[in-house]
C-alpha cells in the first residue's frame, strides 16, 4: 500500500513526500487504518520496520480532521471528517505517548517534528535527568503530543502541571520494555488516571501476557496486528557467533572491526562499568570510540549520539541495552557483542540496531565460556542455531595495547569533550532535575533492580519526596509500605522504638547490658539435664 492511498490530510501527505516515503512497511499497512477508525490497537513487529510512524501519522490525521474546516466540503470529505475525526477535540487535549528511555523520547519527538512540519502540529518530550523548566514551559503554552518517560510525567502530574484527564490516545511505545523496567505499577497509575473512553495503542517488537492483560485490565479490546508472529529476528541482519576465552575477547573485536571497518557499529556490554574500558581499549588501539551509559549526564548522552549519528570518524558507540534502546539510527550496519545477553529478546534488541529500513546489516557476538548458558536460551528462543564463525590466525591483529583492567579516568581528546573532567581536577557536572536523577533517572532505575523502581504517589501511590521525585517508602524484601499490614507494623517498631528511647532518656549513664551468647540446642539440653540430676 501507498500513502497515497490513505486519503490523508494534504499537510501530513506533503511531509511524508519530503522523507522520500511512499510505501507503506507491513506494520503501517495494517495498523494504520484500524488506528484511523479510532479502534484500539496492538502492533507487534521487529525493531527498525517503522512502528513510531505507523501510529503518529493516523493519529496526527485524526486530530487534523477534528478542526474546524473553512468554506464548503464534500459529502465525501464530511464522511471522512466523521468516520476519523476525534469527536469534540479541544485545545487542550493531548495524545499521550510512554517510552521506556530518554533516548527513545527524543527520537518519537524528533519524528513528530519531521511529521509536523507543515499542519503546525506541536509535540514535546518530557523526561528525567534534565531541568524542568522547558518542560513546564511546554506544557503551559499547550502541545497535541506529550511523549514521555513515565516517572517524569507522574512528577509533573503531581504538580497539576500535565491534566491526564485531558488526554484522548494513549500509547505505549516498547511495552514489554517497559514492563522489563519495573515500569508496570507506573502505566498502571496513569492508566487509572486517564479517561477510560481514550484510544489505547500498544506497540512492541514483543508483546508478552503482562502487557495484553494490563490493556484488558483497563477497558481496552484492542485489534491485535503480529507481524513476526514466526519470525524472531529481522531477515535482513547476518548474526554469527565466535567461541572464544574470555581473555580472547579483546583481540577478536579488534580483529572484527579492522577486518570490516564498519560505517557505523554498535558494540553492547551488559556492564555498564565495562563500556568506558571497552572504549579506551579501541581509542588506545587507533579506532575512535564513544561510550554511552547510565553514567552520564543526560547532556552527555545527547551529545555522544548527537556526534555518533553525524557523518564523520567517530562512528562506534560502546553501549549497554538500556542506553541504546530506542535509537533509531539506520546508518548501522554492524553490531558486536561483548557478552551475550541473559534474555533472548534483549539479542533480538540488539542486533536489531542494524539492517533496519530494508538495508542488511552483520551482527557478531563473542561466546566465551560464561555466554553458554545464554547462547542456549537465544538459539531456544530463535527456533535454530546461530552460525558459527572464525577468524583465521593471519587475520587475527598480534599487536595491539592491552585491554584495561579498570578506568582510569582518562578521556582522549578525540573524543566529546563534554564527557571529559573539568579543569582543576573537578568532577564531572552533575545533570540538573533534582536529587534522584543525579544518575540517570530512569535509566538508574532498570540497572539497579526492580525493588528500586516503583515510585509513588497520592492517589494509591504514598510516599515522602527525595530530591524531586517520590519513591515507595519499603521493608525489607521489597514489601510497600502502603499495605495496611505493614502500616501496623511499622507503627508497632515506631512505637517500640520511642519506648526505648524514653528508657534511655530516663537513664543516660546507664551501662549497656552485657551480650550474652546464644546457646546451641545441644548446650540447652546438656544443662537441663545437669539441673534435673544435681
Amino acid at each position: 500500500m501507498k500513502f497515497s492511498e490513505l486519503n490523508l490530510d494534504p499537510s501530513i501527505l506533503a511531509a511524508i513526500q519530503k522523507l522520500n516515503y511512499d510505501d507503506c512497511t507491513p506494520i503501517q499497512e495494517q495498523a494504520m487504518p484500524p488506528v484511523l477508525d479510532g479502534k484500539d490497537v496492538a502492533g507487534l513487529a521487529q525493531t527498525g520496520t517503522g512502528k513510531t510512524a505507523a501510529f503518529l501519522i493516523p493519529l496526527m490525521e485524526r486530530i487534523l480532521r477534528a478542526r474546524p474546516v473553512a468554506g464548503e466540503i464534500s459529502e465525501e470529505q464530511k464522511a471522512l471528517i466523521e468516520k476519523r475525526a476525534f469527536k469534540d477535540w479541544k485545545p487542550q487535549n493531548f495524545i499521550l505517548i510512554l517510552v521506556p528511555t530518554r533516548e527513545l523520547a527524543e527520537q518519537v519527538q524528533d519524528n513528530i517534528n519531521k511529521l509536523s512540519v507543515d499542519s503546525g502540529l506541536r509535540g514535546f518530550a518530557i523526561y528525567g535527568g534534565t531541568g524542568y523548566d522547558k518542560q513546564k514551559e511546554a506544557l503551559k503554552n499547550g502541545v497535541e503530543f506529550i511523549v514521555a518517560t513515565p516517572g517524569r510525567l507522574i512528577d509533573l502530574y503531581k504538580e497539576h502541571l500535565v491534566d491526564l484527564k485531558q488526554v484522548r490516545a494513549i500509547v505505549f511505545d516498547e511495552a514489554d520494555r517497559m514492563f522489563d523496567m519495573g515500569f508496570k505499577d507506573d502505566m498502571k497509575y496513569i492508566l487509572q488516571r486517564v479517561p477510560r473512553e481514550r484510544q489505547f495503542l500498544v506497540f512492541s517488537a514483543t508483546l508478552n501476557f503482562d502487557v495484553l492483560n494490563t490493556a484488558y485490565q483497563f477497558g481496552s479490546e484492542p485489534v491485535e496486528i503480529n507481524i513476526s508472529r514466526d519470525q524472531a529476528k529481522a531477515e535482513n541482519v547476518k548474526d554469527q557467533i565466535f567461541h572464544v576465552g574470555n581473555e580472547e575477547k579483546p583481540q577478536h573485536l579488534l580483529s572484527l572491526l579492522k577486518i570490516h571497518n564498519p560505517k557505523q557499529a554498535i558494540i553492547f556490554t551488559n556492564f555498564k562499568l565495562s563500556v568506558e574500558k571497552i572504549a579506551k581499549f579501541l581509542v588506545d588501539n587507533g579506532i575512535p570510540a564513544m561510550a554511552i551509559s547510565s553514567l552520564l549526564t543526560q547532556a552527555q548522552r545527547n551529545r555522544v549520539i548527537e556526534q555518533f549519528k553525524a557523518e564523520n570518524n567517530m562512528n562506534i558507540l560502546v553501549a549497554t541495552d538500556v542506553a541504546a534502546r530506542g535509537l533509531d539510527i539506520k546508518g548501522v550496519d554492524m553490531v558486536i557483542n561483548f557478552e551475550l545477553p541473559n534474555d533472548s529478546e534483549s539479542y533480538v534488541h540488539r542486533i536489531g540496531r542494524t539492517g533496519r529500513a530494508g538495508t542488511t546489516g552483520q551482527a557478531f557476538s563473542l561466546v566465551g565460556d560464561k555466554d553458554i548458558e545464554a547462547l542456549a536460551r537465544i538459539e531456544d528462543y530463535l527456533k535454530h542455531k546461530v552460525e558459527v564463525g572464525y577468524l583465521e590466525t593471519e587475520q587475527l591483529v598480534k599487536d595491539f595495547k592491552p585491554f584495561p583492567s579498570h578506568f582510569e579516568g582518562h578521556y582522549p581528546k578525540s573524543l566529546d569533550r563534554a564527557r571529559a573532567p573539568k579543569a582543576g581536577g573537578e568532577r564531572r557536572e552533575r545533570p540538573s532535575g533534582g536529587g534522584r536523577d543525579r544518575r540517570g533517572g530512569e535509566q538508574r532505575r532498570h540497572e539497579k533492580g526492580p525493588r528500586d523502581q516503583q515510585k509513588t504517589a497520592h492517589g494509591g501511590r504514598p510516599g515522602g519526596a527525595r530530591g524531586e521525585r517520590p519513591e515507595h517508602k519499603r521493608h525489607e524484601g521489597g514489601k510497600r509500605a502502603d499495605h495496611p499490614q505493614h502500616k501496623r507494623h511499622d507503627q508497632k517498631r515506631t512505637d517500640h522504638r520511642k519506648h526505648e528511647h524514653r528508657k534511655g532518656a530516663s537513664a543516660p549513664h546507664r551501662k549497656p547490658a552485657p551480650v550474652v551468647a546464644q546457646k546451641s540446642l545441644g548446650q540447652k539440653i546438656t544443662g537441663f539435664i545437669k539441673r534435673l540430676f544435681s
